[in-house]
């Protein structure tokens, strides 16, 4: 009895082994990814901008299994209007074959790069990005992990001062931390790609006014260094309506400054946030100080999100070979609003029913993975609601995906009690969108488990 017990379990770790070598051995699933500068010429760029800062880039994976293929691709922009996002995908369909509604295109949202660049080279530069990926597949295994990063906060508080809304640091504001990587490698066991979901405004690099690609392209640059440029790390904007860096100082000392110039001028601009770094003197030491200030935080905080991404890398030990994809696409609408005054933040708005607004959202699910997408700045609240009725473990939200919404922001229902300059600019009409993102998506999840 005693040796049937033993060789039981001998052949129960074989059989455990077994799976693990045969995944190191070959895989059906096919992984790809690559990168393109998408950096414009000097003479190309706004008057306001004075040079580049960063190259800034395309970058896509693209993974093939059992005959369906998918693509993400993340753009150095503030942003891809609707057009754009239509004509991308089509030359991509056209280039590819890939299937329109499998290919997920978002924007890191730099607020650092000119939203008028545009143009058959650009355009070009980001389907060739898609191009050179699907032409570097080879089998390969994903794992899935999360990690935490403390660079991002609420950004929507009182103002002690004023008792008014305004932004600034709201450590007790709803705020999600996760950091969501998923690692693709090759049969070796070396990483293809790393793909990254985090919730913060690119804004750090805003008031330089030259282009840059911000902490997403910071992050980036440091893991691709990281592994010699032999790895392609994808950031993936998550939902950041209402989430900036932890520390911001345009919302302080160089708010103030550019408040007093402009006031010089008898403008009055405390209730207003003039784009970029315009009007501020760059002769001025202290402005020039607190830029530099800027300059290393961009660094650093790239830095620390790249170091947790790599954290939560050294962690993954579960691989995936042959994941089942399923794809689903969905339109809701909500009721519009057009504001009739001004004002940024601290006051209600008055406002005038408009033509309901469009939103679309997406789905990919690869293996245990939910990809959520919406094409618009998504208040956090909506997302981590979301993630705790989603029946995947493993789900993230896409924003500014496939688009930019006519939408403006999309505060959840709790928010539009509050007057802040996300709300007030809405387009959107209160206790709609939330309800309507949460259940189309569920709807879309749901169906995918019908598939199985």
């Amino acid at each position: 009895m005693f040796s049937f017990y033993k060789i039981t379990g001998f052949w129960a770790l074989v059989l455990l082994i077994l799976p693990l070598k045969a995944i190191s051995q070959e895989s059906s699933m096919k992984i790809g990814a690559a990168k393109v500068s998408i950096t414009p010429a000097l003479k190309d760029l706004p008057e306001r901008y004075t040079g580049i800062h960063d190259s800034i880039f395309s970058r896509a994976i693209v993974v093939e299994n059992r005959g369906e293929t998918i693509a993400f691709v993340t753009v150095d922009v503030g942003g891809i209007r609707n057009e754009l996002a239509s004509s991308l995908l089509d030359q991509i369909n056209k280039e590819t074959g890939i299937p329109k509604s499998n290919i997920m295109i978002t924007a890191t949202h730099t607020h650092s790069v000119p939203f008028s660049i545009r143009g058959e080279s650009y355009e070009n530069s980001i389907v060739q990005s898609v191009i050179m990926a699907k032409s570097n597949l080879q089998p390969g295994t994903m794992s899935y992990g999360e990690g935490v990063s403390y660079i991002n906060v609420n950004r929507n508080l009182i103002d002690p001062e004023t008792g008014r809304w305004w932004e600034g640091p709201n450590y007790d504001g709803l705020s999600d931390k996760t950091v969501a990587v998923v690692s693709f490698n090759d049969l070796e066991g070396k990483p293809i790609a790393i793909y990254y979901n985090y919730a913060m405004h690119a804004v750090i690099s805003g008031m330089f006014d030259q282009v840059s690609g911000d902490v997403p392209g910071a992050a980036s640059r440091y893991l691709e260094n990281h592994f010699d440029d032999k790895v392609v790390a994808v950031w993936s904007t998550g939902a950041c309506g209402d989430q900036n860096p932890v520390y911001y100082n345009q919302t302080y000392d160089l708010r103030e400054i550019r408040i007093d110039e402009y006031a010089e001028k008898g403008i009055d601009i405390s209730n207003k946030m003039p784009p970029g770094g315009e009007g501020l003197d760059r002769k001025n030491p202290q402005v020039r100080k607190l830029m530099d200030e800027q300059e290393q935080m961009l660094l650093s905080m790239g830095q620390f999100l790249g170091e947790e991404v790599l954290h939560v890398l050294r962690g993954m030990n579960r691989k995936t070979a042959d994941p089942k994809i399923f794809v689903g696409r969905k339109t809701v609408t909500c009721p519009g609003r057009n504001r009739l005054d001004e004002g940024r933040a601290g006051y209600p708005g008055t406002y005038e029913d408009a033509e309901p607004i469009d939103i679309d959202l997406g789905l990919i699910v690869l293996g245990n993975i939910a990809f959520t997408s919406v094409n618009a700045e998504v208040f956090n609240p909506i997302f981590t609601r979301l993630k705790k009725k989603s029946p995947y473990a493993n789900t993230m939200m896409l924003t500014l995906t496939n688009g930019y919404a006519k939408s403006g922001y999309i505060p959840n229902n709790e928010a539009f009690g509050t007057y802040t300059f996300e709300v007030l600019s809405s387009k959107l009409q209160p206790g709609c969108a939330e309800n309507a993102i949460i259940d189309g998506v569920l709807d879309l999840m749901y169906d995918s488990e019908k598939s199985n």
